[in-house]
């Protein structure tokens, strides 16, 4: 048995509904942190789940709708800038996180969130660090929202051309702080996050 087999048998028996719940964006510069929560179907087991970052986006881009096909439930989220300027990153994230498992069309039993905190959830919740290497729900969880906010990250890069947000993703890469000196922050850019702030004189 492999470990994330191994690791699914430990998460959930016949009778209970475990939902994975896991975030992307709470590093770059710019842009929602978006989160997804996944109850699998253990009846209808998606092959190749894994952490997000380890798999090729041609891969998560094949995964994602068999995700979506095969889940009893799941549901992605967001906190937007907005919020995460007035909230900060870690709270705005246990937001999003909080609207992902409230959005699924399943009540699930138990959820098991990836990192070392959970937000105050109606049901009983786990952290799980490296989660979305452990655990299949939290892997298919991290796709769906790495995916999802790649794919936003596509369409900002046409609205704010010259920033490159396509290529990172809003990361703060020196092509993303050099351009961020020569056009200046817009309104997607997080004013508390210390690069934007500075440039702002805040």
């Amino acid at each position: 048995m492999n470990q994330l087999a191994m690791e699914w048998s430990l998460a959930a028996t016949d009778d209970e509904r475990v939902a994975g719940v896991d975030e992307v964006g709470r590093g770059p510069l710019c842009g929602a942190v978006v989160t997804a929560a996944v109850i699998l179907d253990p009846q209808r087991p998606v092959a190749g789940l894994q952490d997000s970052k380890k798999l090729t986006e041609k891969r998560r881009e094949a995964l994602f709708p068999l995700i979506q096909q095969n889940a009893l439930a799941w549901c992605i989220a967001r906190a937007e800038v907005e919020e995460i300027d007035q909230l900060n990153i870690l709270h705005a994230t246990m937001l999003a996180m909080q609207r992902a498992v409230a959005g699924l069309s399943v009540r699930p039993d138990r959820v098991l969130i990836d990192g070392n905190r959970c937000p105050p959830l109606p049901m009983p919740a786990e952290a799980v660090i490296k989660g979305d290497s452990r655990v299949p729900a939290i892997a298919a969880a991290s796709i769906l929202a790495k995916v999802a906010r790649d794919r936003e990250m596509q369409i900002l890069d046409r609205e704010y051309p010259g920033y490159g947000i396509a290529g990172h993703k809003g990361y703060p890469t020196p092509v993303h702080l050099q351009a961020l000196e020569i056009l200046g922050p817009t309104p997607i850019h997080r004013r508390s996050f210390g690069p934007v702030r500075r440039l702002l004189g805040i």
